[in-house]
């Protein structure tokens, strides 16, 4: 029903759109135009002031109405059709200004100061303020709860609820004519029989007749039932067999149990089991079917060079605050700030409104303190939290604090900063890239440099061949040709599990056209139990480069990090293959000893592999992170801080579920948001 709704900042030198949302693709388009009726309200209501709210404005077939916070310079503005009569934009706007004040007016009130000063000098401070709102805009769904106050608005509004259900029901069908004369009407008729709104003009005065109404609804029903698709509802009902009863031949049998012999087509049909595949790897095996092995809502995209990228991680947050508890909150928000300003004194408040505030140890202790319990909370390791807050801290101590922009704002701004700062990887993390690279120095070398070889690590049961399977299916979606490599010598059907992966991926190749050049696109490499895992990833390598394969998995047994003969032998399956990257594969729901299993991983392979012969060969540590089971975390996602802090190395991927597309990709600022999130 709305066009368009915004939130935005207004002052003599101009003005910043701190949020605003388009209903309608039309207005999308039309919103940054100069025939936008934002720019022509703004024009002739603020800088002209011709306008007031009681009023409103009209222009261009849109009505415009708007409240303003004077405090803030705050005007919150809605735009509808002008042929719609809605009654409830008072109460929308209102609410919308009390539930956007109660959650960001802390946030507000330094952006704002900095805005309003206009100096050259606090320009970065704006901007770090704006970004700090709108990653707070994200961690607190404003979007969502705006979107649930307007539904609640629009159910109070009988005739314009039922024009925006039928619009947004059959929109594909009726045409705006159709739609807006019926609806129109039925407020003419409500109009007269109530008299309870203002009168209409002369041209839309006429009386309506229940006559009229009805050969409108008759016209709509008409156009639904002509554009009604084939095979729907009620052919399908018809056309489908006749239901057969429990009496009728198809029916069940029961089974009799007792002493009697058994015969051979009893003991066929109840035979379930599989057949065993063959060396082919998927050709004899049972059909798989698709939705079992994909999930179509977590597929990936590929963007405009046909790159297939995995989707982004998403907070998804399901619950959202009722508007009692986010006005409840309100005070407890500010508690820290009103404790601070106690100590702090009208003295140094009054420096603070000159802009003579300095900050000190004192006043930042508090803050500091509160930042460190609310970073272990969400699952941060406690050193870790206690070193990034020291840091903020150390940082913050000195500076000038003016304005009304308070402690505890400044404090979240800077650790948003530090966060961002730690949690940005320092090394590529395109694989892709990575491999064409290597893929274009083997054609245009005369000794072909091999296979893009990866290899998994991380103690037992963290999901390291499932997560592999996932990053295979990745790479297949991209066009290359994988071979896994089973190295996990130790666990009992450690290889049949990959065998099992390997035949459902050759199946989804098959079944998506992901036809490889030169042979299968995916193959399992392995020796059995008991081997050396060094030597059958040698192998391994060594095949696939005689094959043409593009890229190798190696899959590693689990061990525990403190278990120092399985560290070694790690160790010398990397020193011998000297794999391209080392992923550790780690649970995001174990906090603080994810990080003691990554950093003993990290030091002993960076030890042992560097105690060759002579002690000559390259010390080699973590390339990178796998995070697993990160759909049962919510948004305590403090282990990524942590494996990210301790090593330096990137989250490469998080698994969240599954199916082989249950791969994400980590952003830096969703970490940060779900981190600094309430």
């Amino acid at each position: 029903m709305l066009d368009h709704i915004s939130i935005s900042h207004q002052n003599s030198t101009g003005g910043l759109v701190l949020w605003s949302k388009s209903f309608t693709p039309a207005f999308s388009t039309l919103v940054t135009s100069t025939a936008s009726p934002i720019n022509a309200l703004v024009r002739e209501g603020f800088i002209e002031n011709r306008l007031t709210e009681e009023t409103g404005y009209e222009k261009d077939g849109y009505s415009v109405r708007w409240t303003m916070e004077n405090g803030l310079g705050l005007v919150f503005v809605v735009v509808f059709p002008a042929l719609l009569p809605l009654a409830y934009i008072p109460q929308l706007l209102a609410r919308t200004k009390q539930l956007f004040l109660s959650l960001f007016q802390t946030y507000l009130q330094g952006l704002i100061d900095s805005l309003n000063s206009g100096s050259a000098i606090v320009e970065h401070i704006s901007q770090s303020a704006l970004r700090l709102l709108q990653t707070q805009l994200e961690i607190q769904q404003w979007g969502r709860i705006f979107d649930r106050c307007l539904k609640d608005c629009e159910s109070q509004d009988t005739v314009g609820f039922s024009y925006h259900t039928l619009r947004s029901t059959h929109s594909s069908c009726l045409s705006d004519s159709v739609v807006e004369t019926y609806f129109t009407n039925t407020y003419h008729l409500i109009q007269r029989d109530t008299s309870s709104c203002p009168g209409l003009s002369d041209e839309s005065s006429t009386p309506v007749t229940a006559e009229e109404i009805s050969k409108n609804v008759q016209a709509i029903k008409s156009k639904l039932k002509a554009r009604k698709p084939r095979g729907g509802r009620e052919s399908a009902v018809s056309s489908s067999p006749s239901r057969k009863t429990p009496s009728s031949a198809g029916a069940k049998l029961m089974r009799k149990w007792g002493d009697s012999v058994v015969s051979a087509e009893d003991m066929a049909s109840f035979d379930y089991s599989a057949p065993a595949p063959t060396t082919n790897g998927h050709s004899d095996a049972p059909a798989v079917k698709t939705d079992d092995l994909i999930s179509t809502a977590a597929m990936g995209t590929r963007n405009k060079q046909g790159t297939y990228e995995v989707a982004d991680w998403d907070l998804g947050r399901s619950e959202l605050p009722t508007e009692e508890e986010i006005l409840a909150r309100v005070t407890g928000k500010l508690k820290i700030t009103d404790e601070v300003e106690k100590k702090v004194g009208w003295g140094d408040m009054l420096n603070r409104l000159t802009g003579k505030k300095i900050l000190t140890e004192e006043d930042l202790r508090p803050v500091l303190r509160e930042m460190e319990k609310h970073l272990m909370g969400k699952n941060v390791a406690k050193d870790i939290a206690e070193k990034m807050c020291e840091g903020v801290g150390a940082a913050l101590v000195g500076k000038r604090l003016g304005g009304l922009t308070s402690i505890r704002s400044q404090v979240q701004s800077s650790l948003s900063d530090s966060l961002t700062r730690v949690l940005t990887p320092r090394t590529s993390t395109d694989i892709l890239l990575e491999i064409q690279r290597k893929r274009s120095a083997l054609t245009s070398l005369s000794t072909s440099p091999g296979p893009y070889t990866l290899t998994f690590v991380g103690v037992n049961g963290v999901g390291k061949s499932t997560n592999l399977s996932k990053v295979c299916f990745w790479l297949l979606q991209n066009g290359l040709r994988v071979l896994i490599a089973a190295c996990d010598t130790f666990r009992s059907g450690a290889v049949e599990q990959l065998r099992v992966h390997v035949r459902n991926l050759g199946a989804l190749g098959d079944e998506m056209g992901l036809a490889g050049e030169g042979g299968k696109k995916v193959e399992l490499f392995e020796r059995g139990y008991g081997k050396d895992a060094a030597g059958i990833a040698k192998d391994a390598i060594s095949y696939a480069k005689e094959q043409g394969f593009d890229v190798v998995l190696i899959d590693t047994a689990g061990r525990m990090q403190d278990n120092e003969p399985l560290m070694r032998a790690l160790a010398k399956l990397v020193s011998v293959n000297d794999p391209d990257k080392i992923i550790f594969v780690g649970e995001a729901l174990v906090g603080n000893e994810a990080v003691d299993q990554l950093t003993k991983f990290d030091r002993a392979l960076k030890d042992f592999s560097a105690a060759g012969i002579g002690g000559t060969q390259r010390k080699r540590g973590i390339d990178g992170i796998i995070l697993t089971k990160f759909d049962t975390i919510d948004d305590k996602v403090g282990a990524a801080l942590s494996m990210t802090y301790v090593t330096g190395q990137p989250i490469l991927f998080v698994g969240c579920g599954q199916t082989y597309t249950d791969l994400r990709q980590l952003r830096v600022n969703h970490i940060v948001q779900a981190l600094l999130s309430s």
